[in-house]
């Protein structure tokens, strides 16, 4: 099993304050090496304050401060080319609302020391479950992924997931600079890219827990892009795979 390096942990955040404190506590006690980045989109209710807080009293936790909501994705992509500049080895993607258990990352580490370029943590495999979720969320969740085996010919069960661990490497390989998927998708655009670059996408079952503070930020908008940006994706890559090259 091999040694990873420095592991950045990005929690993007928007109207969080209640949720951060305790979120970033339990990385930092699940795995103490770790270093966190908060990714504030300038939350009214002063998440950022709170995140700046943190940061004062750690050194391992840092804030980037975004003027504004501009979606999943792109917080995301700002959190990875801050660590990414940085030369931070590993880069996480965690939930700041308590959905994804920092408890759950040693697993996810342990399978990039195993050789995968990325860990997903899923709730789909074998070990994989959901906590309080309701029925219509879950089946959506479901048929979403189902929706995208279909049509991207992906061997993921979890695509969607927002709970998974990137090598660097793996980062700089596909590229960020085209990456225009800002809601949910965002999760499939990276694991499309990973999989056609031949790299080895590896699934952990994990445990999601619904939220018990604040409101989730699904909406139909987020479903939306979902729906239309796979399946362009998935018509405009058909007659590569039909030829048998997947990874193009």
């Amino acid at each position: 099993m091999e040694t990873l390096g420095r592991v950045l942990v990005v929690v993007p955040t928007y109207n969080e304050r209640d949720n951060l404190p305790a979120i970033v506590e339990r990385v930092r006690a699940a795995v103490p090496g770790a270093h966190v980045l908060v990714a504030d989109d300038n939350s009214p209710d002063g998440t950022g304050e709170v995140a700046d807080g943190l940061a004062d009293a750690d050194e391992q936790v840092h804030v980037l401060h975004r003027p504004g909501k501009q979606g999943l994705g792109a917080a995301y992509i700002a959190g990875f080319r801050w660590g990414l500049q940085e030369g931070y080895d590993v880069l996480v993607e965690m939930d700041a609302d308590g959905s994804h258990q920092p408890e759950e990352l040693p697993k996810l580490l342990e399978a990039l020391a195993d050789g995968a370029d990325l860990a997903i943590g899923s709730r789909y495999v074998p070990g994989g479950k959901v906590v309080n979720w309701p029925q219509r969320r879950e089946l959506l969740s479901k048929g979403a992924n189902i929706y995208t085996r279909v049509m991207l010919g992906l061997p993921v069960r979890d695509a969607t997931a927002g709970f998974r661990a990137y090598r660097a490497a793996t980062l700089e390989k596909v590229g960020l600079s085209g990456v225009e998927s800002q809601g949910y998708c965002f999760q499939v655009d990276l694991t499309l890219r990973t999989s056609r670059h031949g790299l080895r996408v590896v699934e952990v079952p994990i445990t999601f827990v619904e939220r018990t503070v604040g409101k989730s930020k699904m909406n139909g908008k987020v479903m939306s892009e979902a729906l239309w940006r796979i399946g362009l994706w998935g018509v405009t890559g058909l007659p590569k795979r039909l030829r048998g090259n997947p990874r193009s």
